[in-house]
């Protein structure tokens, strides 16, 4: 590092590498802990002032991964109050995937998330590694169809059933825009990538071995190679698939440093699934912090013994609700400091 404490890329120099050291499979003296939602959704300071802005105004987020591709691929989006990103015109036939950018302009379409991401890299001030994000191309492709959330996944999973081929063409426009969205981060200041896979529940394993794995796998694979191109330092990379269970094997197989978890997974079965190859992330139940911080630290001491004390990050199971109390959040982070320390001292 130089004298002024400035990275090779004119960033602050990192004072904490925890995370990305576990991330990477390496010892660490402690486990380290972040917690997906963006504060948007949740820190009560910023709920107060964005509701008189415009949504897409306001710092981007990994929720709103998802929306943003798809507008830069050329989908209309709306907010509608009280139930978030909506799209008016969802794909309905086959040749609908012809009104889409060519997925080629999609990261030049985004330059103002890289922009955001090098000034948050900037005033962090090397306090934490600033994580990227991205929706993977299945989650996507529910959007578009569904025109929005959608408890059963009916109208995307029709396609995949009815109209196999157009779905592979979508998943693959899809991930030719991931790819440079996810390089383009990285090289903007993202020290690690997470790739959420949301709604990997709604498929059983045949489809989701058949629609979303391939290109889960693609992602990765084609980023590293990006990476290696752009001579660009490799980032860890994380694969979140929510209810995706099923597939915890596979997924640690899928060219993913770390595979994130949700509360649904016992930590000891999804150690036992995926062998030590693989940093383990997740998963203490996010309504957990609805109980009083007593209790929370005992959550977290069985969580933690659980998991193990190396080749572990510590998260919720999902993302923070916006109800949440920050001191129980506190509480949370705490305990897991906390604990992990004891738990190298036995």
């Amino acid at each position: 590092m130089e004298a002024n404490g400035l990275g090779p890329q004119g960033f602050p120099e990192l004072k904490n590498d925890t995370f990305l050291r576990a991330a990477w499979g390496e010892e660490t003296d402690y486990t380290p802990v972040w917690c997906m939602r963006q504060a948007g959704r949740y820190l009560p300071e910023f709920r107060e002032t964005r509701a008189a802005q415009d949504f897409f105004s306001t710092c981007r987020s990994p929720e709103a991964c998802c929306e943003l591709t798809l507008q830069a691929l050329g989908m209309e989006v709306t907010m509608v109050p009280g139930k978030g990103p909506s799209f008016p015109e969802p794909l309905r036939e086959e040749q609908d995937l012809e009104r889409l950018r060519d997925p080629a302009v999609v990261a030049s379409e985004l330059g103002y998330v890289f922009q955001a991401i090098t000034l948050t890299r900037q005033r962090l001030a090397g306090r934490v590694p600033l994580i990227g994000f991205a929706g993977a191309p299945w989650t996507l492709m529910t959007y578009m169809v569904e025109g929005g959330g959608s408890s059963t996944m009916a109208q995307a999973k029709r396609w995949l059933y009815q109209r196999p081929q157009a779905s592979h063409q979508l998943l693959r426009i899809l991930t030719d825009a991931l790819v440079p969205y996810l390089v383009g981060q990285v090289a903007a200041g993202a020290q690690a990538l997470q790739l959420f896979e949301s709604h990997a529940g709604h498929l059983g394993p045949q489809l989701f071995n058949k629609f979303a794995l391939p290109y889960i796998r693609d992602v990765a694979k084609r980023v590293k190679a990006r990476l290696r191109e752009a001579g660009l330092a490799p980032v860890p990379m994380i694969i979140f698939a929510k209810d995706g269970h099923f597939a915890l094997e596979q997924l640690s197989q899928a060219g993913y440093e770390v595979v994130g978890l949700d509360w649904t997974v016992a930590p000891k079965k999804a150690r036992e699934c995926v062998g030590k190859t693989v940093t383990l992330q997740g998963n203490l139940d996010p309504c957990a912090l609805y109980a009083s911080e007593e209790e929370i630290g005992q959550l977290v001491k069985q969580m933690l013994d659980d998991f193990g004390p190396q080749r572990y990050i510590a998260n919720l199971g999902h993302g923070l609700y916006p109800d949440m109390d920050p001191e129980h959040v506190g509480a949370f982070v705490d305990a897991v400091h906390k604990h992990s320390r004891l738990l190298r001292q036995n």
